[in-house]
């Protein structure tokens, strides 16, 4: 670490000869002199307006901000004052979702802008997943999951979805948020504890920061409430987005009509898997939780980060957010958490794509067509799912998809809709990884009947409930006979 805890420069020092040599550090510009007070070395811009001998030499706030507009200046007051005031969780999440919105404002690189969505856009997204909903009766058992359907722009999207990202994201961040407080020796964090608090407040706007620009830019690529294979949008809401619909079918060569129906068909299938597989959401957000304790922050590339620290340039601590500073631990318990979750992923993708694909087929001219262009863009992935690969260390795209598709499809073919979808109701009966390496072994194994098992452990519950096993003072139970004897 550098000498000067953060990266602080030296306060300056007092002159020998008073004020004679307060004036002539001033005239030859050498020293920290009242043009930077607080010792933080020299500042961008402060050659200008506030730099040394200029007009604002004689006062510190316009050596550091003289450079600055009234209107970046407001602004940038507001933000400093965010950054050190918040004392919320490990992230910041109203600069989150304030980054978000102004990431989204900014439209697509393609052009793109967002747009309210108009009364004729919302029937027209209300009119497709209600069809969507019936021909998915003949293509699984699960009945239908959306209880409305709404159309979105990208900012609602937005506020729609961040729960569902603290949830995921606030495990990794809080690793971070201690992590920056342990890399001090245990002597200094005891005498620079509001420095160590101003830290993690700026951390907590730093990862907001970051986490509201992939969320906006996400919200430019998404099509619905469940893109990345994780229902991040309220229970029971269908939802389309009908200008990235638009910008996702533009240079297909389908039907604009068409095209929204597929995609509300993914969108219906989802919604039906996670409103009648009760333990599936907690199922996938526990995996992600199991593989984030596994991860571990790169402290030696965070203390050289903190040890350098500059307070008049906070992007050092986003840049290196950005570089990455999460490692996955190689050990037998994480490779075993990456696993459940990349086939938790595959396994969901792999239905929705057999499920999907059996309703289309029949119905849609360009049904194939637009099966394989979406498993392309899911399997390619997007910068913003980049970016939050970087972020919390986790891709959140099925790297098998093809793989569980078939053997969904195998599924179906071998024991028809009813008893493909049973295999949804204990999670100790879905396929393994080892079953995507060969899903003929799977579809033609004999399965176990949970429900007998889930019926005796329920009795075996109650009747403990009804009969507790008391115990004496002496540790031995009321039916003791106490003779000794067995």
């Amino acid at each position: 670490m550098s000498d000067t805890p953060f990266g602080f420069g030296l306060p300056p020092e007092e002159p020998e000869d008073g004020d004679e040599g307060k004036k002539k550090d001033q005239q030859s510009g050498g020293g920290q002199g009242p043009a930077n007070p607080f010792g933080f070395g020299g500042l961008p811009g402060a050659g200008g307006f506030g730099g040394p001998g200029g007009p604002g030499a004689d006062n510190p706030f316009a050596a550091m901000f003289g450079s600055l507009n009234p209107t970046d200046l407001g602004a940038a007051f507001q933000q400093l004052g965010q950054m050190l005031s918040y004392e919320g969780g490990p992230v910041n999440w109203d600069m989150a979702k304030q980054i978000a919105r102004q990431t989204v404002s900014q439209g697509t690189a393609d052009g793109t802008k967002d747009a309210s969505v108009g009364p004729a856009e919302r029937r027209a997204v209300e009119e497709a997943i209600r069809l969507a909903d019936l021909w998915l009766d003949d293509a699984t058992s699960l009945p239908s999951g959306a209880g409305s359907a709404v159309a979105w722009s990208r900012a609602e999207w937005v506020e729609a979805t961040l729960p569902a990202w603290q949830e995921l994201v606030d495990p990794v961040a809080e690793r971070v948020g201690t992590a920056m407080g342990d890399v001090l020796p245990e002597e200094m964090q005891a005498m620079a504890g509001p420095l160590i608090g101003m830290m993690r407040s700026m951390g907590g706007a730093m990862f907001g920061t970051q986490i509201g620009q992939a969320v906006g830019v996400l919200a430019g690529e998404v099509i619905g409430s469940t893109d990345i294979g994780l229902p991040l949008g309220p229970a029971g809401k269908a939802a389309l987005l009908p200008v990235n619909v638009e910008a996702f079918g533009k240079d297909l060569g389908v039907p604009k009509d068409e095209v929204r129906l597929y995609l509300a068909l993914r969108e219906a299938a989802h919604q039906r898997l996670f409103a009648h597989v009760p333990w599936l959401r907690s199922h996938l957000f526990g995996a992600v939780d199991g593989y984030a304790r596994g991860i571990k922050v790169d402290t030696a590339k965070l203390e050289d980060v903190v040890g350098q620290f500059d307070p008049q340039n906070p992007e050092q601590l986003q840049d290196a957010l950005q570089q990455g500073m999460f490692q996955p631990e190689d050990t037998p318990e994480q490779k075993a958490a990456l696993a459940r979750l990349e086939t938790a992923l595959a396994l969901v993708e792999g239905w929705v794509d057999a499920v999907v694909h059996a309703a289309a087929k029949p119905r849609l001219s360009s049904a194939d067509a637009l099966r394989e262009t979406l498993r392309r863009r899911r399997a390619s992935g997007g910068p913003a799912e980049q970016t939050f690969a970087t972020l919390i260390g986790l891709e959140l795209r099925p790297r098998r998809l093809r793989d569980a598709s078939r053997l969904w499809a195998s599924l179906t073919d071998a024991r028809g809709v009813d008893g493909r979808d049973a295999l949804w109701h204990h999670p100790d009966m879905l396929p393994t990884a080892t079953d995507l390496d060969d899903p003929d072994g799977f579809v033609h194994r004999e399965q176990i009947d949970f429900s007998e098992l889930d019926k005796m452990l329920g009795e075996a519950a109650s009747g403990s409930a009804e009969k507790p096993n008391l115990k004496k003072d002496d540790g031995s139970t009321g039916d003791d006979k106490g003779d000794g004897t067995e």
